[in-house]
């Protein structure tokens, strides 16, 4: 493949085919791009090293994730940063197999794999192998999430390697296809472990009004998904006069008991991540980026871009390990943000939103919401969830749920929310109609509420009123389409667009097993999904 760069891991990808040229759509480099290739190649070789053992090494175990998670779309745009991480890679496979490197007659047991061979496989092998890749990935971020806070589990950690190691060398299209689903099968305990150390760590999710108005004085918004680095911000902040916004995934946050004791965490700033170039434009206050959803920052406000963990942009201000955001508190105390109050709206010119609808919340009402459905009250359950994006005709999913019948109830999660969560929808008896679950990892908890009103009903997840409606971006989408997937979940909408690599005979395959198809209009697909459970 004669490209300056190849890259279709995402749903923005140029012509629904791939990045190609100097730059992708995200906004990295075609430089940028090889060395993510070539770190994705380190790591397959440092999961050869490891070999067939039945566990692995806690620091090895760090090492891989972090550096699937380094390559998850809008991450880590800064060449130095993806270089250091490879040399650390690098390092651990030698500190696993010390003499494969002085060895005279190389037996190629450790080598790196060349990205090319996959880019340039045929199209059935690349499409398997990129769903693994992409699936781990999104992996990763939940893993890397969960480990901070303490939390790890060997059978995740020893599945990375083993996929790792067969996105380089396996070959077999049925090898590869079993290895999708374990993809899901291994995301879902994933996603258990991180909701474990979140509700450990932090309480549980507890049913929380936000405010979309900024107080005067200074302030920072935080951004991404960590919520360990939220609490160390809001701890060094304390007593300081500054407040706590957060933006993007970190809306939940607001949710949990431990850390709504801080009165300073305000409320939340801005809507979808894909409109922060222009909601942080001039904006008077510092940004903390703690995962993924960082586009290029503008000149306007370059300045006062901070970056943790994996995350990282040239020329911004670091925060390293030792996690002393002093840089980020001194920036909110200069800037002195806005004079006044701002009161500030939703994509659909609502001030407030509502968080915390996690599984324990929800099925504590469960005697309330199956007498609902059973006395025809609630009608449906529609999830609509997933990624959110700035392609044209992601307005679908705010129409979609505008347009869902009244006696619906609708589940969300991730930040396709910001579509629509700001709309007042009333309630059905007692309970509002639109419900928050979280982040994108609390899809654990949506199968959660799935497999509860299953049991109730002695009935298959298949055979509820429930429909999955979902939108995708990026990487942690993909796991948690596969998770789906691997409990059996059928007649899934996705969109706005099919992912670019899925080739035509694996999309045909999920399309004759599971149903999958591409959203086409909110009337349409309410029609459709509603006739096929009555029928």
């Amino acid at each position: 493949m004669d490209k300056k760069m190849f890259c279709f891991q995402c749903e923005q990808t140029i012509g629904c085919s791939g990045c190609t040229g100097n730059s992708g759509v995200c906004g990295k480099t075609a430089d940028t791009a090889k060395l993510q290739d070539e770190l994705t190649g380190a790591l397959i070789g440092l999961a050869r090293a490891v070999d067939s053992t039945t566990a692995v090494s806690k620091k090895t175990s760090q090492v891989i994730i972090e550096g699937l998670f380094t390559t998850v779309t809008n991450v880590n745009f800064d060449n130095a940063s993806i270089e250091s991480m490879i040399q650390k890679v690098r390092a651990e496979k030698e500190r696993l197999a010390p003499d494969c490197s002085e060895c005279q007659s190389p037996c190629g047991k450790t080598d790196e794999y060349d990205m090319q061979q996959l880019w340039n496989a045929d199209e059935d092998t690349r499409s398997l192998k990129s769903l693994i890749l992409f699936g781990i990935r999104g992996m990763a971020a939940y893993a890397y999430h969960a480990a901070v806070l303490g939390h790890e589990d060997d059978e995740v950690n020893l599945f990375f390697c083993e996929a790792l190691f067969k996105i380089g060398y396996e070959e077999n299209t049925e090898t590869l296809l079993s290895t999708v689903l374990k993809v899901g099968e291994i995301n879902l305990k994933c996603m258990a472990l991180l909701d474990k150390a979140n509700t450990e760590t932090y309480g549980t999710p507890e049913p929380t009004e936000v405010t979309l108005t900024v107080e005067k004085g200074p302030f920072i918004v935080v951004t991404g998904h960590d919520l360990k680095d939220l609490q160390l911000l809001l701890e060094q902040t304390s007593g300081k006069g500054i407040n706590i916004y957060t933006h993007g995934e970190m809306l939940p946050a607001h949710a949990y008991p431990f850390l709504k004791k801080f009165p300073h965490l305000k409320g939340n700033f801005g809507t979808a991540w894909q409109n922060q170039q222009k909601e942080f434009d001039h904006l008077p206050a510092p940004i903390l980026y703690t995962t993924n959803c960082l586009m290029p920052p503008k000149n306007s406000y370059a300045d006062r871009v901070f970056t943790t963990e994996v995350v990282a942009f040239p020329g911004t201000v670091h925060i390293d390990e030792k996690k002393d955001f002093t840089p980020v508190i001194e920036k909110a105390l200069e800037l002195g943000g806005y004079k006044e109050d701002q009161i500030l709206t939703g994509i659909n010119g609502g001030t407030k939103v509502t968080t915390g609808f996690g599984h324990a919340a929800i099925l504590s009402h469960a005697d309330t919401v199956i007498k609902a459905v059973k006395s025809g009250d609630i009608s449906h359950f529609f999830l609509v969830a997933g990624c959110d994006g700035a392609k044209p005709g992601r307005n679908y999913y705010t129409e979609f749920v505008k347009q869902a019948p009244s006696d619906s109830v609708i589940l969300t999660l991730a930040c396709g929310k910001f579509r629509f969560n700001d709309l007042d929808l009333g309630e059905i008896g007692g309970l509002p109609r639109l419900m928050d679950i979280g982040q994108c990892n609390d899809a654990y908890g949506a199968i959660q509420v799935a497999v509860a009103l299953a049991d109730a009903f002695e009935c298959s997840v298949n055979e509820l009123p429930l429909s999955f409606v979902l939108s995708w971006y990026e990487q942690k989408a993909v796991c948690i389409l596969l998770t789906l997937l691997h409990l059996g979940i059928k007649n899934i909408r996705l969109g706005p667009s099919l992912p670019a690599f899925l080739s035509p005979n694996i999309l045909n395959f999920l399309v004759e097993n599971y149903g999958i198809g591409p959203i086409t209009t909110p009337e349409e697909d309410i029609k459709t999904l509603m006739n096929h459970l009555l029928a």
